[in-house]
């Protein structure tokens, strides 16, 4: 059934709403039988209202399509009901290790491991079920041990268009206070040696 003009907005947030991955404007035209122009007009109406009345949530274009997305500035809230309840879906180890897929892609599980100094076996399990990674290829090296990489369902959960729009790791470099800190106590654990240098945190 064609959607008239004054139903066209609330059908579009009503399947926004529910969707569990961005909906592309060709996906909204098919559902609501509505023109591709029709849609991106509403998109772009309900976005520029979702932020001159500073909503709780907001209408973003992510990943070749659009979804609803809570209010950042609201985080701190958002953040309470997640880590204080079984909203809480990632352990530190899988968001450590999704890290260093993330940025490091493609890599090996023994690259992983090696960097993160434990197995990461069942940490790369729940990954790939959670949908989060992929293996996306294997090393040309002996015993061509497979390659992981990011999902489409990864940029999703954390609002990114693309890869490229992870912060730079430079922002997570210590300050010289931090390193310092770190090398005092380092050296007065007796795991520090006389003359070596910080490694680089990147």
């Amino acid at each position: 059934m064609l959607a008239s003009n004054e139903d066209l907005r609330g059908i579009i947030e009503s399947l926004l709403f529910v969707a569990n991955e961005p909906l592309t404007v060709e996906r909204l035209a098919e559902l609501t039988e509505a023109e591709e122009s029709a849609i991106r007009n509403t998109l772009a109406e309900i976005e520029e209202e979702y932020r001159k009345q500073n909503r709780g949530f907001q209408l973003k274009e992510i990943s070749g399509g659009y979804r609803l997305y809570t209010h950042p500035g609201y985080a701190e809230y958002v953040e309470k009901l997640v880590l204080t309840s079984d909203y809480r879906r990632l352990t530190q180890a899988a968001l450590e290790t999704l890290a260093i897929i993330a940025y490091k892609q493609p890599i090996t599980r023994a690259e992983i491991s090696a960097i993160r100094g434990v197995n990461v076996d069942a940490v790369l399990y729940s990954l790939q079920d959670k949908g989060l990674i992929r293996e996306i290829g294997r090393e040309k090296t002996p015993g061509q041990p497979i390659l992981f990489g990011t999902t489409e369902a990864f940029l999703e959960k954390f609002g990114l268009a693309d890869i490229s729009q992870l912060p730079p790791l430079e922002q997570f470099q210590p300050d010289e206070a931090t390193k310092e800190r770190i090398r005092v106590n380092l050296t007065s654990q007796g795991e520090w040696a006389a003359g070596e240098t910080l490694p680089d945190a990147s």
